[in-house]
């Protein structure tokens, strides 16, 4: 690993990373690759063999689950705070869902024979992995009843703030397409939803971009998914 990798790990954002005693990241470093992703791309295919798992360092990463018809719907959102690969922790190597980059970004990433090796010679490092697995099963979980009972705004308002939290800025590189396409509804609903957001001064919105600009006023909105989970990532991970 080169020395800019290994500076890049020793000040990691990943905050499962960041947390590891200093012996166990040391261990990592070997088997620890930096790689970068691009808007759109699918980092973990539905179906196909997982040869790696990605601690996300910056960016963001949906978890989508694919139809028959070609559309997908998101089912959970990752950042800084976990990791693309749950299948290999739960020592299974393939899933009917696919990860796809939503917002550019970096992570390192370790090879799936590596991956069980650490867990299994470290307690306290498969306790992490765990820890993450929980928290973003019950995302999944209050996603569905999300998508099952809320508003369109309101679950707008926990999308936003969700991916808000999970980046560096108040600035969203994302389309109304591809909004509407993760939250399941027709782009039309989302672009009058927005224009709702932007006039009470919440958002400011341009072409392809969202920026954030009260928080608080989103909060008020978004229902009380956004609190749980975010609550649960809280108190779960370190």
């Amino acid at each position: 690993m080169s020395s800019l990798a290994v500076a890049r790990l020793q000040q990691s954002h990943n905050r499962l990373l960041a947390a590891l005693p200093a012996a166990e990241m040391k261990r990592l470093l070997v088997n620890l690759e930096p790689v970068e992703f691009a808007p759109r791309e699918i980092i973990a295919p539905a179906g196909d063999p997982l040869t790696h798992l990605y601690f996300i360092e910056s960016g963001l990463v949906s978890v989508v689950q694919p139809l028959d018809d070609g559309s997908v719907v998101e089912v959970g959102l990752v950042g800084r705070e976990g990791f693309v690969g749950l299948p290999l922790v739960l020592g299974t190597r393939t899933s009917p869902t696919e990860a796809i980059v939503q917002l550019k970004g970096r992570a390192m990433r370790i090879a799936a024979k590596q991956l069980r090796e650490a867990a299994q010679s470290n307690r306290q490092f498969a306790a992490f992995l765990l820890s993450f697995v929980h928290a973003f099963h019950i995302q999944v979980a209050q996603t569905a009843a999300c998508n099952a009972r809320h508003a369109l705004q309101q679950r707008l308002a926990r999308w936003l703030l969700s991916a808000h939290d999970r980046c560096d800025g108040d600035e969203l590189t994302l389309s109304h397409e591809f909004l509407s396409m993760m939250l399941g509804r027709r782009r039309a609903g989302v672009t009058v939803a927005l224009g709702t957001m932007k006039r009470a001064g919440q958002i400011g919105t341009s072409r392809g971009r969202i920026q954030i600009i009260d928080r608080r006023g989103l909060e008020k909105i978004a229902c009380e998914c956004y609190r749980l989970v975010r609550n649960e990532y809280r108190q779960l991970l370190p």
